[in-house]
């Protein structure tokens, strides 16, 4: 089912229509259907469901104010459903793989409509319905104009699903851990659901600029794309956001780790791909794939989304293509999936096999044949400095001027330590990061605290070590410095790589920690929840408090693995800093030893005036010139469509 890409008051999804109240319960199912919201003779909400084939007879079912519930929990997951009717007889509507950001528009709408019309019109009776000789007419619901938001009870309705209550609020509520259901007349209310998931049902409040838009319209007219930028220009931001336009059975959502995937609800590329490390010949990758849930994934997969493409392989690109075709039995490139690629490959380089250069994704044979539009974001959004932006792009271009040297050197003397918040050190090997957080922490005195993390499955947690940005088991003193590793409340200055300090510990409960942070705030940290997807599919859970030792953190690990797997994952570290802004860096960049890698680091920081370089030298800035020719020839060629594809095609073949 491609997505749809309609006005609010109408979706695309599959659609299941229970009648429970039968004698004997019947139900039909929709795979692939309109649902529409309008209007009958009588000016009544009525929600209509039309199968896309025309196979069946449009259904109507009137949206009238006694016995009307709307289940919202899974919203995020492109599911929710309505029951209709009160006593013996009513009927349910399940909707299931819509895109999610629609479903939530689509329902914000219902209930704004909703509410407008119990003030506005006056409900016609049944009797009134049979003795009445208007024709029958359906018309589709106006968008939401000023005077549906000027009535009280949809104020009020809206003030409903998007409060959030503050963090203080939801550690005093036992209630939150329930689920909800609210009935649309405001009458009836079940708590069976957390109004803070609830709060998902609002519109976004960060909007998409000018060059994200452009991005994600391409995507929704079904292009294959490769979008880029340097850090700090929502890449992570926007991938969420198409993630969440697309329908969730048929998208993919994949990256080269484990925690860049987890960063989007996803999987790692290798997982989805089900061929090992790649490293096999094409007739083994093929055989690997050809495994009964690999092959489902394969063929269900109609929207793939790879992040941080610039580490994975050119000649795993290459052979990930050709399983594509085979296994779909499909010459178009990447066997008809739609690929939405994301990346910066002046970041991160592809894992090198021993002395073997690294082949860049954009160098595999089959790039130009599956990608047809490149797009470059531009705008920065992390920092604010126009100062400190040409001095990051100079950086990640490799060009370190006499201007860049100054700039960096004088950071040597900058004072960042603010009530009692430490610079964090930024170091290029995990080894030193690790000794140092210990050797901190247990300097410190006073009572030590641990507190492990509940998985979804105990068994596999080195699996979700690999995918989670926290530990299983975290311990903390009073004096710890620590840093967040999810957003909480950006408003507030909550937000993955903010820094703080603890200062004490909730007396009741399991002793929560209190941070104070350098945004200003002092709370209650309590336990987050992370989910994605695991080996085979399989969706895994972890709950802990959102928070890492931060008097050091790596931007690297030391020990490469022989296995292409384990190198890939032994980048976690730095990746651990992808879509994170610390407020105040120190960096130690004497052992750089890769392309991008200085780049990285600096740009990690939200301003000059928060960052402190210890032992700058300028032979540390470098980037890969083969990137750099890239990067020039995309600028002047955004649209790379071959006029002929047949060498494309020979070549692909021959892998």
């Amino acid at each position: 089912m491609q997505p749809s890409f309609q006005s609010d008051g109408r979706v695309r999804c599959t659609v299941a229509i229970e009648h429970l109240g039968a004698a004997v319960p019947s139900r039909v199912l929709l795979r692939d259907a309109w649902l529409t919201l309008g209007r009958d003779e009588f000016r009544e909400l009525v929600l209509r469901v039309t199968s896309c084939s025309g196979a069946e007879v449009p259904r109507n079912f009137p949206l009238r104010r006694d016995g009307i519930r709307l289940f919202t929990r899974f919203v995020k997951d492109g599911k929710s459903s309505v029951r209709l009717g009160s006593g013996p007889k009513h009927v349910q509507l399940l909707f299931s793989n819509c895109p999610p950001d629609q479903l939530r528009r689509f329902i914000q709408m219902l209930r704004i409509k909703f509410k407008a019309t119990q003030e506005g019109i006056q409900p016609v009776s049944d009797r009134t319905r049979l003795l009445s000789g208007l024709p029958r007419t359906f018309d589709t619901v106006s968008p939401v104009q000023a005077r549906d938001l000027q009535q009280g009870n949809v104020r009020q309705a809206l003030a409903d699903v998007a409060g959030t209550p503050t963090r203080g609020q939801t550690l005093r509520n036992e209630a939150r851990k329930r689920a909800r259901v609210e009935s649309l007349d405001g009458n009836q209310v079940t708590e069976i659901e957390p109004t803070k998931k609830l709060a998902w049902l609002r519109h976004p409040k960060t909007t998409l600029t000018q060059e994200q838009s452009m991005v994600l319209n391409a995507v929704l007219s079904g292009k294959n794309i490769f979008f880029t930028g340097s850090a700090g220009t929502g890449k992570s931001y926007l991938l969420k956001r198409i993630v969440a336009s697309l329908p969730p059975n048929s998208t993919y959502a994949t990256a080269s780790t484990g925690v860049a995937a987890c960063q989007i609800g996803g999987t790692t590329l290798h997982a989805f791909a089900g061929i090992g490390s790649g490293k096999a010949p094409l007739h083994q990758c093929i055989e690997l794939a050809q495994r009964s849930g690999v092959r489902l994934q394969w063929l269900n997969c109609q929207h793939l989304i790879i992040d941080e493409i610039s580490m994975v392989d050119g000649e795993l690109f290459d052979k990930l293509e050709a399983v594509a075709r085979t296994i779909r039995k499909c010459e178009d490139p990447f066997g008809g999936i739609q690929l939405i690629i994301c990346g910066d490959f002046l970041q991160l380089p592809p894992v090198s096999k021993g002395t073997e250069q690294a082949k860049f994704c954009f160098q595999a044979k089959s790039w130009r044949r599956c990608v047809h539009l490149n797009m470059e974001l531009t705008k920065v959004q992390r920092q604010t400095d126009k100062d400190f932006i040409y001095l990051l792009n100079a950086v990640r271009q490799g060009r370190c001027t006499e201007e860049v040297i100054k700039q960096l050197t004088a950071t040597k003397t900058h004072k960042l330590e603010r009530d009692g918040i430490l610079a964090t050190q930024l170091c290029t090997h995990k080894d030193d990061v690790e000794l140092m957080n210990a050797k901190r922490l247990k300097e410190l005195s006073g009572e030590s605290r641990s507190y492990k993390a509940v998985d979804s499955d105990p068994v596999l947690v080195k699996t979700l070590d690999a995918y989670c940005p926290v530990s299983s088991i975290i311990e903390l003193k009073l004096g710890a410095q620590v840093m967040l590793t999810k957003n909480l409340d950006v408003s507030k200055g909550l937000v993955n790589g903010a820094r703080g300090v603890v200062i004490g510990f909730v007396t009741e409960g399991k002793g929560l920690p209190k941070v104070r942070f350098l945004c200003g705030v002092t709370t209650a940290v309590g336990l987050e929840r992370w989910v994605f997807k695991g080996p085979a599919g399989i969706h895994l859970t972890r709950q802990q408090l959102p928070l890492k030792l931060a008097w050091a953190i790596s931007i690297h690990k030391s020990q490469k693995q022989l296995s292409l797997m384990l190198e890939l994952e032994n980048r976690r570290g730095i990746l651990l800093l992808q879509g994170m802004s610390l407020d105040c860096v120190e960096i130690s960049l004497a052992r750089v030893f890769e392309c991008g890698q200085a780049y990285v680091a600096l740009s990690r920081a939200r301003s000059l005036a928060g960052l402190r370089v210890l032992d700058f030298d300028p032979k540390v800035v470098k980037a890969n010139s083969c990137v750099l020719q890239f990067y020039s020839c995309l600028r002047k060629e955004p649209f790379l469509i071959q006029a002929s594809l047949n060498s494309y095609i020979k070549a692909d073949k021959e892998n």
